[in-house]
């Protein structure tokens, strides 16, 4: 006989659970504290890459950002300025998923912010771009950036980052641009791109792109059931 997978159905007393008493999606953040916690996030890479640089050069995902993990949250006792904004740092917690069907989903990072609900952190998805080992900018969107346009990630929310611990001198101009744009001219896109990477030169290789989601909240009645764009901030470590 063969055995059959259990049937996945939405839990609507979960998200109740998590939304009473909110409207989503939840208000942006502001960008200019967005800017902080990029440069924050960039600043805590570099340190970490300077304190543990074969882990960095050559480690897994799991171990860059686990020592990523334990910077930030160093940081939340030493600068003020990240402690006005951030909480704490938690890597894999687990979430759940737009109405309830997942309820152990783990992005890579929370970060949980002075100024929002707790039951909704801003999510940071990690992902390692390295061609010789097959880490490609496909992986990325497939396995990062989609996360957040199906509802798996950050659902409740309007923004969100993507961070790439680069390990083989490539660019979001460079790799990510044109895939994206090449993406937007397909028949059946893949990524929902409403506006391609802006750039922001202010911290090193960052830069938002903005995407329609791919699905409706189930708790609340239209027209207040559509999540909105998505905003991406796209944070690339050399």
């Amino acid at each position: 006989m063969t055995a059959h997978a259990p049937a996945i159905t939405p839990r609507p007393d979960q998200v109740d659970a998590l939304t009473r008493g909110l409207r989503l999606p939840l208000p942006a953040v502001e960008s200019t504290h967005l800017e902080i916690i990029a440069e924050s996030l960039s600043r805590a890479f570099h340190d970490v890459q300077t304190s543990h640089p074969a882990q960095v050069a050559s480690g897994s995902e799991a171990e860059v950002t686990a020592l990523l993990e334990a910077r930030l949250n160093a940081m939340c006792e030493q600068d003020p300025l990240w402690r006005q904004l951030v909480l704490c740092a938690v890597r894999g917690k687990e979430s759940v998923s737009f109405n309830g069907s997942h309820i152990e989903k783990r992005p890579d990072l929370s970060l949980y912010l002075s100024s929002r609900a707790r039951n909704f952190p801003l999510i940071v998805e990690a992902k390692i771009l390295d061609t010789a080992t097959a880490k490609t900018i496909v992986l990325y969107c497939d396995k990062g950036l989609r996360r957040f346009l199906v509802g798996e990630y950050a659902w409740a929310t309007q923004e969100a980052f993507m961070v790439a611990y680069v390990r083989d001198g490539s660019s979001i101009a460079g790799r990510l641009t044109p895939l994206l744009t090449h993406d937007m001219a397909q028949p059946t896109p893949n990524y929902a791109v409403q506006t391609l990477p802006e750039a922001i030169t202010a911290t090193g290789d960052l830069a938002l792109s903005r995407h329609a989601r791919g699905f409706t909240y189930i708790h609340q009645a239209p027209p207040l059931h559509s999540p909105g764009v998505m905003t991406i901030w796209h944070l690339w470590l050399q």
